[in-house]
């Protein structure tokens, strides 16, 4: 069963001043974690991929900055709120995160196809490594916590912008999934082709993020992608 979520107006009005207050200080809490843990996931995965060649490496630790960045917004709109902004203002910044949010993914999807393509050109064989290996498991435990904890304060609070976030979370665990498997693959069978074919399967996703932030971008409607996580209590 789907349930949209309220009207942020609706929500506002609908919700008591206490309820609403200790569940936008939740969201800020999520978020703050959300941006810690996406520094360290950029941090391992960027020097790691390069000092690896390793594509899809590097692909999801730049998917990291974009999600920080779009959590740093987020966050803002967020203490916006906290510090009795109008409702005017706080529709702007959800929208100014989805905004950033959508080109970003669209940019860096763009960025691995092209390095994929240049991988399997040239045949670069990417170095194994544990530290990668490590990332991929601990975003593939950490992310579906995150995801619950936003998805459930966006429907309190009638947050658009909190639940596309929620939504990327998911989809950055379905990512670590994906980077697992072409890690292991090049690290037990010296598949060098896994690594980029894993950063091509990161583009799927990359793409379904950035289709659903430009639609609530563009209509500050919440995401239509279809996927039960987004929709089912």
């Amino acid at each position: 069963m789907t349930r949209d979520l309220p009207v942020l107006g609706s929500a506002l009005i609908a919700q008591p001043a206490t309820t609403r207050k200790r569940d936008v200080r939740q969201g800020i809490w999520i978020e703050s974690v959300t941006i810690v843990w996406m520094v360290i996931e950029a941090s391992v995965a960027i020097s790691v991929g390069f000092a690896t060649r390793s594509v899809s490496l590097q692909g999801f630790g730049i998917d990291s900055i974009v999600e920080l960045i779009a959590g740093g917004i987020l966050l803002w709109r967020l203490l916006i709120e906290q510090q009795g902004g109008s409702v005017e203002r706080i529709e702007q910044a959800e929208k100014r995160a989805s905004w950033v949010t959508a080109f970003s993914l669209f940019a860096l999807a763009v960025y691995i196809v092209g390095d994929s393509a240049w991988s399997f050109f040239t045949h670069t064989r990417p170095e194994a490594s544990w530290w990668g290996v490590g990332l991929a498991i601990a975003a593939a435990l950490i992310m579906p916590l995150l995801w619950q904890g936003k998805l459930r304060i966006a429907r309190r609070i009638g947050s658009a912008a909190l639940k596309a976030d929620a939504a990327c979370s998911v989809t950055c665990a379905y990512m670590s999934l994906t980077l697992l498997a072409g890690l292991l693959l090049n690290r037990f069978f010296g598949w060098w082709w896994a690594d980029p074919l894993a950063a091509l399967g990161l583009v799927y996703f990359l793409i379904q993020e950035g289709r659903e932030a430009l639609h609530e971008a563009q209509t500050g409607e919440t995401c239509h992608c279809g996927h039960e996580e987004c929709h089912n209590d």
